[in-house]
């Protein structure tokens, strides 16, 4: 029998190429309008991230993922759904995921200094 290794290579470095706060509803239908199936939660933000195919093959090549678009809203409290003009939309727990907790990291620190949301991209 061949003995098989396994190798942990996590990602070096992730690279957030735009970064906006929205509020709830924009960022719900902004997700849908795309044709995003879900978004996600973590530590009291609902976010949705964009991320081109191309991306997943780049950070195989070059150990660097690259994100186009995170939006962010405060949302205190977790839900499964969220549901606007009649449609639903799913919400992910991350929560436990390294990567969305140092997402939600850098809203918090957006939020201190700008205070403001940002015009909406689409």
């Amino acid at each position: 029998m061949l003995k098989m290794r396994i190798k942990l290579a996590p990602t070096k470095s992730v690279h957030v190429l735009g970064f906006d706060k929205r509020s709830a509803d924009n960022l719900v239908w902004c997700a849908m309008s795309y044709g995003v199936s879900r978004t996600f939660w973590a530590n009291g933000y609902l976010f949705c991230v964009e991320v081109y195919e191309k991306a997943f093959e780049y950070e195989v090549e070059k150990v660097v993922f690259p994100i186009s678009q995170v939006c962010y809203t405060p949302y205190p409290k977790y839900s499964k759904v969220y549901e606007i003009r009649g449609a639903q939309m799913l919400i992910v727990d991350v929560s436990e995921m390294n990567l969305y907790r140092t997402l939600v990291s850098m809203m918090k620190a957006h939020e201190r200094r700008s205070g403001r949301a940002a015009r909406p991209r689409c």
